[in-house]
């Protein structure tokens, strides 16, 4: 039950970061938005966007797979990091109460940030992944 829990975790934020590097790749002008909105426009430039796109749609390949765990775990856990603090004021405030531009749907943000410490922590009990060595070794 822990592995396939496991590789579902694994598989469901590997596609969530493809989606999330598709939608840079097709839909630029979204990311523009978002960066705005989000991130005081450090990261609003269409080709800077579209590197992120790229990279991101391999990470959640190789996330899928299970490969280099030890190496794009925490890459993950910075993307993830990353969105959370974008959008802090939807996981303090969910429903606005008291912060202004805080929204119910982006409180999930904090969920997937624990789901990516969760295969950063369990990565050695994830033996449904191609790379499946122990700790210090490739995997």
């Amino acid at each position: 039950m822990r592995q396939r829990s496991l590789l579902l975790l694994r598989v469901s934020i590997g596609l969530l970061m493809v989606f999330w590097g598709i939608d840079k790749l097709v839909n630029v002008e979204h990311g523009m938005q978002v960066s705005e909105g989000f991130y005081l426009g450090l990261f609003s430039t269409p080709v800077l966007l579209q590197v992120f796109g790229v990279l991101q749609v391999l990470l959640g390949l190789l996330v899928i797979a299970g490969v280099a765990r030890n190496l794009l775990y925490p890459a993950l856990l910075a993307i993830t990091g990353a969105t959370a603090l974008g959008v802090w004021k939807s996981i303090v405030d969910p429903w606005g109460w008291y912060l202004q531009g805080s929204n119910v749907l982006f409180y999930p943000s904090l969920i997937i940030f624990a789901a990516s410490l969760v295969l950063w922590a369990f990565r050695d009990d994830d033996t449904l992944a191609l790379s499946r060595g122990r700790r210090g070794a490739a995997g």
